[in-house]
């Protein structure tokens, strides 16, 4: 909480003539004065002539900072990625629990393919336990692949997790399918389907998101009726704009 709500600085300091702009002294700096104070989301200044005196007010409102309650199980939760597509939940859970005490393993799979998708969360039974495990296997390798250990960005909601369900499950997966990279974090699945429609039968399209969060990855799939529909659509959409970025477009 902000605990200043004026700052006054004395006529030794600070002079105004009321006919002449207001100048400070070569030898006082502002942020000097200012760097210890909470951040200030308004800065209002109110200068009153008085004789010889100035009266600078500096409001300071209460801003509040993001962070992760030690208490929630999101603190606990997390995520690990560019695992070998041969490790299971058991395996996880093995390795994961030489550090810390394990109360969940979960390994991503491909709803269609059934391959893992190289990435997982583990929750673990103590925020303790999720910082041991961090500290010890981040950046460590397994199975020749260094691994990438942290807690999950940000907790999903239930509205988030029920969007990401509802788009996952009408995804309709094909042979012809395209990558697209470099999207804007606004696009979504319909708007991927709406821009790739114009150039052809575009069946489905997806937004990958950051592992367990509905943060876009900047990248997706569009699945088309054939093969020609593919063609035209790299040749006709590559290096094009969607929501002011170059998307680019190739075979997935």
């Amino acid at each position: 909480m902000a605990s200043v709500s004026y700052l006054q600085l004395s006529a030794p300091i600070l002079l105004h003539n009321p006919t002449k702009p207001l100048t400070l002294p070569p030898k006082l700096h502002l942020r000097t004065h200012f760097q210890n104070l909470p951040k200030l989301t308004h800065l209002p200044l109110i200068l009153t002539h008085k004789r010889s005196k100035t009266l600078l007010f500096a409001v300071a409102e209460e801003t509040q900072v993001a962070s992760v309650d030690p208490s929630s199980p999101a603190a606990r939760r997390l995520y690990i990625g560019n695992i070998p597509r041969t490790v299971d939940n058991a395996e996880l859970t093995r390795i994961v629990e030489e550090h810390g005490a394990v109360e969940k393993a979960e390994v991503m799979y491909d709803k269609y393919s059934g391959r893992s998708r190289r990435f997982a969360f583990v929750m673990m039974k103590t925020v303790e336990d999720a910082n041991a495990v961090i500290e010890k296997l981040n950046g460590t390798e397994i199975g020749g692949r260094e691994i990438k250990v942290n807690v999950t960005e940000k907790p999903l909601t239930t509205g988030d997790l029920s969007l990401l369900q509802a788009e996952e499950s009408q995804f309709v997966d094909s042979p012809h399918k395209v990558y697209v990279g470099n999207l804007a974090k606004t696009v979504t699945a319909d708007t991927l389907k709406n821009f790739f429609s114009e150039k052809g039968q575009a069946l489905s399209a997806k937004v990958s998101r950051v592992p367990g969060t509905s943060k876009s990855s900047g990248f997706g799939f569009v699945t088309f009726s054939s093969e020609e529909d593919v063609e035209t659509a790299i040749s006709s959409l590559n290096n094009t704009l969607l929501e002011g970025q170059s998307i680019r477009v190739n075979k997935a």
